[in-house]
């Protein structure tokens, strides 16, 4: 062990947080917990550019927030080291790097699905992915669900959306509304539990450090929250008013930005929370995709570096491509639009939301409140994601419907998926490899199964 540094780190210099962000473009895989443990290890520990304290505080404040928090806390960071500037390079290169990865590998999902070995590679991961969305409602839920009304909440979300159909968002504000009025009566009950608490101290000084003072352009005034509020609502209403102009309303490049405008502001719990969401939309309402493409869509979001919302480029991609949004000649150009749409109004609202909140979070260090409707959300998500696990459940083990026949190879590997990843916790980057090599060998070898 080496003793920490008595002095404070120099200034940064925009270039040289410039290529930090790019890089972590490029690294940050694993999922939110594995992009924050990256965040923390490079900025906290080894470069020292904010304190344990300051890092947490951030971090909770994004974690209230509707959208992928990684992507956000490299933004509020950003922001807090180079003003504006740098928050939107942080934010930006966090996501970029992902949809450039997406647009290519979902042309070679389009065009080169049916050889073999994509065919192969798919057939495995495909069980993998439904292994993890099931992983993902026990972590959440053992998180969430710590009493009798969580548990009642989560099992009433999962009746709502698997028995009526309900709305995502109409569980969303249910739940919040329940977590709001329930809190007056009953705080303990909603009490909102953070992972986030123990703070390991000994880096050493830090860049920004606990007591280090907000600096000017971090300071809450009215006029800069007007400012940015209207700046992104200036961005939102161009890109609408273009895409309406050029497309109509009914167009398919308008309905993905409306639609997934809304999809981003409903992002609470993670990106498998508002999969549902997406689902009901773009599969069964605008029908830009099958049931089955959503499922590779999200393998290959498990497979890339950034935020697992980032399928929604791949829904975008293939929806562009399949409704031909430029035209039978430009399929390419036309799904690499949409898909670069779909990505603007997800990610913009996340921008707003640090740019214009920031200065409020630094001036209530340890303050934030309201986050009893957080907890009902929450706990609503096990519901919903249960549900999402079961439609995949379903068409992985019954590809052609229950009469047709069961997959039980797919079961096979599902069920190994599961053991690998409840008895000996093996990441998700493993798994998918694993995985995808079974379904391989079984689609080239014994291809009498599939």
């Amino acid at each position: 062990m080496h003793p920490a540094p008595s002095s404070a780190p120099t200034p940064v210099p925009f270039r040289e947080a410039f290529l930090f962000w790019l890089k972590l473009g490029f690294i940050s895989f694993g999922g939110p917990a594995g992009q924050i443990a990256i965040m923390h290890a490079e900025l906290v520990e080894r470069r020292r550019w904010i304190s344990e304290n300051r890092f947490l505080h951030a971090l909770n404040y994004c974690m209230l927030l509707p959208g992928p928090e990684a992507q956000q806390l490299a933004t509020y960071i950003g922001w807090l080291m180079h003003r504006t500037w740098g928050g939107i390079v942080a934010g930006a290169l966090f996501v970029l790097p992902s949809l450039f990865i997406l647009i290519g590998l979902s042309w070679v999902y389009l065009r080169f699905g049916d050889v073999p070995v994509v065919a192969g590679i798919f057939y495995g991961i495909k069980p993998a992915v439904t292994a993890l969305v099931l992983h993902a409602a026990h972590r959440i839920g053992t998180r969430a669900l710590k009493n009798g009304w969580m548990w009642g909440i989560a099992a009433a979300s999962f009746v709502a959306i698997f028995a009526f159909d309900t709305p995502f968002p109409a569980i969303v504000l249910a739940a919040g509304l329940i977590g709001y009025f329930g809190a007056q009566r009953w705080p303990a009950v909603f009490a909102l539990g953070g992972g986030h608490a123990n703070a390991h101290k000994g880096y050493g000084p830090a860049l920004i450090d606990d007591h280090t003072p907000t600096p000017a352009h971090a300071r809450f005034s009215r006029s800069h929250l007007v400012k940015v509020l209207a700046a992104g609502l200036a961005l939102w209403l161009a890109a609408m008013g273009v895409l309406v102009a050029t497309q109509g309303w009914q167009g398919t490049l308008t309905q993905m930005g409306w639609f997934f405008t809304k999809a981003a502001l409903l992002t609470f719990g993670g990106a498998y929370a508002v999969l549902p969401y997406v689902y009901q939309g773009a599969v069964e309402h605008y029908q830009w995709l099958s049931g089955p493409q959503m499922i590779d869509g999200l393998a290959l979001g498990e497979t890339t570096p950034g935020p697992l919302i980032m399928v929604v480029a791949f829904v975008g991609f293939v929806g562009g491509w399949l409704q031909q949004v430029w035209g039978a000649d430009a399929l390419f150009a036309g799904a690499a639009a949409a898909a670069t749409v779909v990505t603007f109004v997800t990610f913009l609202p996340s921008f707003i939301f640090i740019l214009a909140g920031g200065p409020l979070v630094e001036a209530t260090h340890g303050k934030l409140g309201f986050t009893a409707p957080l907890s009902a959300i929450t706990a609503a998500v096990v519901g919903v994601i249960l549900n999402l696990a079961l439609f995949f459940a379903y068409h992985l083990l019954w590809p052609q419907g229950f009469g047709g026949r069961f997959d039980a190879v797919s079961a096979v590997i599902a069920a190994g998926a599961l053991v690998a990843l409840f008895r000996f916790k093996l990441g998700v980057m493993p798994l998918l490899g694993v995985c995808a090599l079974a379904g391989l060998a079984v689609k080239l070898a014994v291809p009498y199964f599939t």
